[in-house]
């Protein structure tokens, strides 16, 4: 039977975020900063595993953030870091363990990753 490339590629992604996960943990000290893009849109969330909770989120999807129309997806993605890390900082997290969760650091979760660094948090 053949798979078709889209499976083959959410395999080896899930592969990879299952590797990645084996690793890295979040605890109180320093929470896991986790990421998921969709085709249209990028959400992230700082989760402390220990507890079990999920501490701060942003996605270009909520209410509190303003993206304006005509921006690109890296664009978003980098203004959804930037209010990620404002809204840890005002929780109190100043530092985190980033988990990529099998995508490539590049395009827009690097840019979300620039956004959450230039907004004060530290990984």
């Amino acid at each position: 039977m053949i798979k078709s490339s889209t499976k083959i590629k959410v395999e080896h992604r899930n592969r990879r975020r299952a590797a990645i996960r084996k690793k890295l943990r979040g605890t109180a000290e320093r929470p896991r900063l986790v990421v998921f893009r969709s085709l249209k849109h990028i959400y992230a969330q700082i989760v402390d595993d220990t507890a079990g909770k999920t501490l701060v989120t942003a996605s270009t999807r909520g209410k509190d953030i303003q993206i304006p129309a005509g921006l690109k997806k890296t664009e978003q993605s980098f203004l959804v870091g930037q209010k990620l890390g404002e809204k840890a900082l005002a929780a109190g997290i100043t530092k985190v363990a980033f988990d990529r969760a099998g995508y490539k650091y590049h395009g827009r979760v690097k840019a979300l990753a620039d956004g959450a660094r230039k907004a004060g948090l530290d990984f």
